[in-house]
């Protein structure tokens, strides 16, 4: 037997064995090669002098891309926190520790904070251990709610606000004064990522926002979801990215996909705010992670706008816009739903099982050059950075492998 047909029997006797189709153990194969060149990649590209990736030298500074690469590495095969790439890496993140808690350097403290999380959770050393609660309670306080805690002096800080507040349950940038999902959803990944249980209250709270960025009005079966005017009739059952464009204009929602026309139970067509990819799979897997029922109508709602609106070509409703930060949230939501499938529902009606591993993989297999990085297919929100999608890509390679 050749060495080419050795290989096809090897991946064949293994999907046997653990149970999996012999496509699937392929994908998982050349999911695991890729990803093996990405972070070869991405370690090539650490600055030798601070530890960090993409570091700006006049500054300031984004642990966050840094804490995303370390992420990958350390969830490949073998790594540990003493890898020499890794070690001087986890010392670039912790060295912007604040006395405040968070984890960032003078802008975007809840987007570094939250990221920061996700990778320091994965490195068992005192250092990191020791910095993982405070940048917790931080985070948390920049949850706009009544816990919320006014931090003066920082650019990005949440009020306390009530439940009938458009901005409740929600954090945000800063920089427009109001909540996002965008942002809501990395936070909700950090805390459960670093073992903030669904049942916390902060996780607790967000469900109020993720429902007033949800597109329905109600579920198929007539249970209420949005409240907000501008879901009035709508039945998209996908997400937006806000409740309010500033902290002047509340409440009249925002989306960064086109306007989509609706038509009502009573015949009229009204132009809607359209639900878009990246931030209907960051509220499915945010509302997963906040415990709610698989069944809830909430999320087989959103479940129902992902059978119908199944691609990997493009972030449905956007284009080509953060497409690798779609990568990231379709696998983190599908590997938090824990099917190797999903059924879609083509525009004909017409059902289609989808192992969304496998497709996941063949796409980034498209995108990925030769040294491993990946292809910037767009330069909006930074895509245009190749050590920040070649991290986003490893992130959605590990998760299509189960890690």
């Amino acid at each position: 037997m050749n060495m080419t047909r050795r290989s096809a029997f090897a991946v064949l006797l293994v999907a046997i064995t653990a149970g999996l189709s012999p496509g699937a153990a392929r994908a998982d194969d050349r999911a695991r090669e890729m990803a093996s060149k990405a972070a070869a990649y991405l370690k090539a590209q650490q600055d030798p002098a601070t530890g960090g990736w993409s570091v700006n030298p006049d500054g300031p500074s984004f642990p966050a891309i840094s804490a995303l690469v370390i992420r990958g590495l350390i969830s490949e095969p073998g790594a540990t926190p003493k890898d020499e790439a890794i070690a001087k890496g986890v010392a670039f993140i912790l060295k912007h520790r604040q006395p405040d808690g968070g984890i960032y350097d003078k802008v975007l403290p809840s987007y570094n904070t939250a990221i920061s999380l996700s990778a320091l959770a994965k490195i068992d050393t005192p250092e990191a251990r020791a910095a993982i609660k405070s940048a917790q309670e931080f985070l948390k306080s920049l949850q706009f709610s009544e816990a919320a805690v006014v931090h003066d002096g920082l650019g990005e800080t949440a009020k306390p606000v009530t439940k009938a507040d458009p901005f409740y349950g929600g954090w945000g940038y800063g920089k427009h004064g109001r909540p996002d999902l965008s942002n809501t959803g990395i936070a909700m990944q950090g805390l459960h990522d670093s073992g903030i249980e669904g049942s916390d209250e902060a996780m607790q709270r967000a469900i109020i926002f993720l429902q007033r960025v949800q597109m329905a009005e109600r579920s198929r079966d007539g249970t209420p979801i949005n409240d907000m005017d501008y879901a009035r009739g709508s039945k998209q059952g996908g997400f937006i990215y806000a409740t309010s464009v500033n902290k002047d204009q509340v409440g009249i929602g925002q989306t960064n996909a086109a306007m989509i026309e609706e038509t009502l139970d009573d015949g009229t067509k009204v132009s809607r705010l359209r639900a878009y990819g990246s931030m209907s799979y960051s509220g499915f897997k945010s509302y997963l992670y906040a415990q709610l029922p698989r069944n809830d109508p909430r999320v087989t709602t959103a479940l129902d706008w992902m059978q119908r609106n199944y691609t990997l070509e493009e972030n449905p409703g956007v284009g080509t816009d953060g497409l690798y930060y779609y990568f990231v949230v379709f696998s983190s939501g599908l590997a938090a739903w824990g099917e190797p499938t999903i059924d879609t529902i083509k525009p004909d009606g017409t059902k289609e099982t989808r192992d969304w591993r496998a497709d996941l993989v063949k796409r980034l297999a498209e995108l990925q050059e030769p040294d491993g990085s990946f292809k910037s297919v767009d330069d909006r929100w930074m895509e245009d950075n190749k050590v920040l999608i070649t991290a986003y890509a490893l992130w959605a390679l590990q998760r299509a492998e189960g890690r």
